[in-house]
């Protein structure tokens, strides 16, 4: 089954977590065969917003600038046998430490 790690970083805490750490997570990630795909995210200053209310306007606005200690930095999709694969490696992931969390949600198949 494959699920999402959504990977959300503390805009409070500093990581202790190395380019390197990333590194090695994504690797063990590639040797064990269960990476699907994966991407960091750019800042979130560099995000826009786009809304479409019920007549049909589009709004279009910087952000999202919410109030919040935590700010999604990247995402895994993993091909893992079952939900406590997936929790373990989220546990593993270096985002999962340090302030931050990893957020595992299975991908919906619709039978494509």
């Amino acid at each position: 089954m494959k699920y999402m790690l959504l990977i959300y970083a503390s805009t409070t805490d500093e990581p202790s977590c190395t380019v390197e750490d990333w590194q090695d997570y994504e690797k063990a990630m590639r040797d064990a065969g269960v990476l699907v795909s994966g991407h960091a995210l750019q800042d979130l200053v560099t995000a826009t917003t786009v809304q479409v209310d019920a007549d049909g306007r589009r709004t279009v606005t910087d952000g999202p600038f919410a109030e919040t200690r935590e700010v999604l930095g990247g995402y895994d999709v993993i091909d893992v046998g079952s939900l406590d694969e997936a929790l373990d490696w989220a546990a593993r992931c270096p985002g999962s430490r340090d302030g931050g969390k990893v957020v595992v949600r299975p991908i919906a198949d619709f039978g494509d």
